[in-house]
């Protein structure tokens, strides 16, 4: 017998073996493949027509796990076909480095059994309304936004949900924006359902990962919260999916496989027809449109948990307190910290900038110290001593050699955290203070930090974007956001929705426990239209006005965009290759291309990068008439074409 199997790999079609064995589709197999034994799966009925002889290799095995569900194999079809990649790559990202988990020692399955999990928390009365909401078509595919402003108890009513139908059998996925997330997250979930969760992220080990795949396909492990990743489990009985945090960017892949995980997992809700939940305070945009048109059901928590107030908020002008030479914190702002502490309350400092300075100077030969395999700045981290590139990894040392005379005489031009960790200390000597940010909190120390932070032993945080991604600080009753002004610079596309989300998610960590909380801008614009647009309690008339903007102007989410990145190490030759692409698909592609252009960080990890840009309707034509361009289309050597359905962003 003939059968169809796809292996891991960059085909975009399954291969044609024989076997003597009884295969049904979304078997896993042994198959020789080249000189190697591989693992892969008997695909639908989809074969390769060729007019070429060949030797049809035999099926070694079936393996003992349970298949994959034929619901599955249609997502991750579609999956293939929306995101422009073959096939196997994207059942590559379903195995487990290219395996499949027959056996794991049941013990190891023990610490994820799960009982009948009884009402152990009575909502309120608005979380009800909200709840009844969601569970309204709690069996089917629907997508459903739970809109609530941050501390308003989101959680616990899609707990409530995922408890329901845990209960009738189901497994259910959640899915977090952030891996520093699941630890905090955890902890809530074992106290409210009183089992642990299996935790899915790039962090885990090789076992933990093994022993979780195994009990997912064998219906042992009932809820998985993760990353990413964890989207392309081969779960047995999925029964929903809630994505938290749905407008956070971290949601999007932008290296290997570039995909959008919040909308690939409403698609495989879609296939697997089963309810998808989005959570969030405010919106992304696309979310808010579909809201609009109907497509999506809604409900909102427009109060905080047991009332707790909003925090207030104060805009410090920079044009009338004069900053002192080498401070990035105003007298008045310090006076106000004191007060804060003097009543006991957490300070956060905000700036969303790692390291100590983002650009160092030669006074003598005014030259900036640069990456060399990067077109961006070296950025100096006073903690370990060096320069570091934040898109390649490249080290140095601030010592050099100046082309004037002897050594380079350096400055430092503007601040990251550990420039106003200083700044903190030399006005606050007394008080405990941490940075908080993705140096210090990737690290086995960080949930220690975080518990110091919680009882209060810590008084002073300083914190990158990290600290909005839903944190609960019970004493967070001051921020400071050093330089609103820093965030509204820039030409990116996104760029206002990006800041009205991350700043309504900043101010949710302040003043969650009822006790008053501020939260001050510092800034040199007079026109304080953006603050207020970012701090305005419904964000929904922002959102309105955005929506507005980019309906006239043709922008997403009323048409797709499809961004192409040629990368190659000879500049010139690499700029006539993406003429060469553009003049080669233009007259047979369903859209219009734009450029190629320099990309905004022209040279990274030594390679040059050109951008072109493709505007089409929203329908599945633009992506299979590229696709049939880019197979037809022979690049040159050295050189690559990266292509991202959905940019986010476009450096």
């Amino acid at each position: 017998m003939k059968v169809p199997i796809l292996i891991p790999n960059i085909f975009n079609h399954p291969f044609t073996y024989n076997s003597d064995l009884k295969l049904n589709e979304g078997d896993y197999v042994l198959v020789p493949f080249g000189k190697k034994q591989v693992i892969g799966v008997v695909w639908d009925d989809f074969e390769k027509k060729t007019n070429k002889n060949f030797i049809i290799k035999k099926v070694f095995k079936k393996l003992d796990i349970p298949s994959l569900k034929k619901n599955t194999i249609k997502f991750l079809n579609w999956f293939s076909e929306y995101n422009i990649i073959p096939k196997g790559m994207a059942l590559k990202l379903l195995l487990l480095s290219n395996k499949a988990i027959e056996k794991v020692p049941i013990e190891n399955l023990d610490q994820y059994k799960t009982t009948k999990i009884e009402k152990k928390i009575e909502l309120t009365k608005d979380q009800k309304v909200c709840f009844k909401k969601m569970n309204k078509f709690n069996q089917n595919f629907r997508v459903h936004v739970l809109q609530g402003t941050t501390g308003s108890g989101k959680t616990i009513v899609y707990f409530e949900a995922l408890r329901e139908l845990l209960n009738k059998g189901f497994q259910g996925l959640v899915l977090l924006p952030e891996i520093g997330l699941t630890g905090q997250f955890q902890a809530k979930f074992i106290e409210f359902f009183g089992f642990e969760p299996a935790v899915w992220h790039s962090g885990i080990t090789k076992k933990n990962k093994e022993i979780i795949w195994n009990g997912v396909v064998n219906n042992k492990i009932k809820v998985v919260i993760g990353a990413r990743s964890s989207l392309f489990l081969p779960f047995k009985n999925l029964g929903i999916i809630i994505v938290d945090e749905e407008h956070d960017q971290s949601y999007k892949q932008d290296e290997g496989v570039i995909y959008n995980a919040r909308d690939m997992a409403i698609s495989r809700a879609y296939f697997e027809n089963i309810p998808v939940n989005l959570i969030t305070s405010v919106p992304s945009i696309e979310t808010y449109n579909n809201i609009k048109k109907g497509k999506y059901s809604l409900s909102k928590l427009d109060q905080r948990y047991l009332n707790a107030s909003l925090p207030n908020y104060e805009i410090i002008n920079l044009n009338k307190i004069k900053l002192e030479k080498k401070s990035w914190i105003s007298k008045e702002m310090i006076k106000k910290v004191n007060f804060h502490l003097k009543k006991g309350d957490q300070i956060l400092f905000f700036l969303n900038r790692r390291g100590f300075s983002p650009n160092v100077l030669c006074k003598k030969c005014f030259s900036a110290y640069s990456c060399p395999n990067c077109s961006v700045n070296l950025v100096y981290h006073k903690n370990k001593q060096n320069l570091l590139c934040h898109y390649c990894g490249y080290k140095a040392l601030l010592s050099r050699n100046c082309s004037k005379k002897g050594k380079c005489d350096f400055i430092f031009s503007g601040p990251g955290v550990e420039r106003i960790a200083e700044e903190v200390k030399k006005n606050f000597p007394t008080k405990k203070i941490v940075i908080f940010s993705s140096d210090t909190m990737n690290k086995k120390s960080s949930s220690d930090i975080l518990k110091n932070i919680i009882d209060n032993k810590i008084s002073i945080l300083i914190g990158t974007q990290l600290i909005s991604k839903g944190f609960h600080f019970p004493n967070l009753n001051c921020i400071v956001v050093v330089d609103i002004d820093l965030s509204s610079q820039g030409h990116d596309l996104r760029g206002t929705e990006k800041n009205l989300q991350l700043y309504h998610q900043l101010s949710g960590r302040a003043g969650r426990t009822g006790k008053p909380a501020t939260v001050y801008f510092q800034t040199y614009n007079p026109n304080t239209q953006m603050i207020f647009d970012i701090t305005n309690k419904d964000p929904n008339i922002f959102l309105d006005k955005e929506l507005e903007i980019r309906r006239k102007n043709n922008l997403p989410p009323f048409q797709r965009f499809i961004a192409l990145l040629i990368t190659g190490t000879n500049e010139k030759k690499l700029e006539k290759e993406a003429y060469r692409f553009k003049d080669f698909i233009k007259n047979s592609l369903e859209g219009k291309i734009l450029g190629p252009v320099n990309a905004p960080i022209f040279r990274l990890k030594k390679k040059y990068r050109f951008r072109l840009l493709i505007r089409a309707a929203k329908s599945l034509k633009v992506q299979n008439s590229l696709q049939k361009n880019i197979q037809k289309f022979k690049l040159s050597a050295g050189m690559k074409l990266t292509v991202d359905v959905d940019p986010i962003n476009f450096n």
